[in-house]
């Protein structure tokens, strides 16, 4: 999955379920956000593959609910 689709579609389900979704600061390494206060560093690769981006998903599981990311 590419970095950005991974951004995107958080930021559509944090707009869905009304929680804010901000960039903090951009790192060396990271691009990182947060999700209503919960700190989500995104690596700066194009490609992150399924099984790291389902591991960020699971990162924003505690602002907008478990398996958000399936539906």
């Amino acid at each position: 999955m590419k970095r950005r689709e991974v951004i995107k579609k958080i930021a559509a389900a944090a707009k869905k379920h009304e929680a804010e979704w901000v960039l903090a600061r951009e790192g060396a390494n990271h691009t990182v956000y947060t999700l209503n206060g919960v700190v989500i560093p995104i690596p700066r690769h194009n490609e992150l593959g399924e099984i790291f981006a389902a591991d960020i998903f699971k990162e924003c599981e505690e602002v907008l609910g478990k398996g958000w990311w399936k539906k």
